[in-house]
């Protein structure tokens, strides 16, 4: 295995040439492997030489190529350090959030709750917390449910009293909405809560709101 140092001088400079490959087939590719190059490098060198290929990749215009470095982002999360993660890679994450591709939207959701756990629930709160929500009303099923599972993810990791100050009433607030289907998802994401946040908070603050959601029409 190579060190760091024959890294940067040989396999650094054919990772930039192979970043800006016109073939969209040849920077996927690379998108998948690349962060694997992270703890290899070592944090200064990933933060000089790979986060702006890494930044570059989150941007292509090909969605397959997004994916493909948002699925492998837990590597270089552990290199770079919380500070740089959200100073660099966080508004990144957030653009992404909401891009044009569905599949690209359901891989951030599915990363979330890792990156959470990384980041921790202050700035957590401050940074991601309206995404997750925004994602419960998307035209698409797959994310609607996918954001569902996610809530309950968040409220495991933060444990019920942080759900039961930033999740749950938002998530019961919008059974008020017009469209069924998304108060169907809304009745999915009490579904997974409920365990999570135990009996009493189910029967007080859950249960009511599905008696009452029963007489929908």
């Amino acid at each position: 295995m190579l060190n760091a140092e024959l890294a940067i001088q040989h396999i650094l400079p054919c990772v930039k040439e192979l970043s800006s490959d016109s073939s969209q087939h040849v920077r996927s590719a690379l998108a998948s492997v690349i962060m694997g190059m992270a703890p290899v490098l070592g944090k200064e060198a990933t933060i000089e030489q790979l986060l702006p290929i890494f930044l570059s990749l989150l941007k292509d215009e090909f969605p397959d190529v997004r994916l493909s470095i948002i699925s492998k982002l837990d590597q270089v999360n552990q290199v770079i350090g919380i500070d740089l993660l959200s100073q660099s890679l966080l508004p990144a994450i957030v653009e992404l959030a909401e891009d044009r591709h569905w599949r690209v939207r359901l891989a951030i959701i599915e990363y979330i709750p890792l990156l959470a756990s990384q980041l921790g629930v202050g700035f957590f709160d401050d940074k991601l917390g309206a995404l997750c929500m925004k994602w419960l009303q998307d035209k698409v099923y797959s994310i609607r449910d996918a954001a569902a599972t996610n809530l309950k993810r968040l409220a495991e990791e933060f444990g019920p009293d942080w759900a039961m100050q930033h999740i749950v009433p938002q998530v019961l607030d919008m059974i008020k909405n017009p469209h069924y289907l998304h108060r169907m998802t809304v009745l999915r994401a009490i579904a997974l809560l409920a365990p999570v946040m135990g009996s009493e908070i189910t029967c007080s603050k859950l249960l009511p709101v599905v008696v009452d959601v029963s007489k929908d029409r």
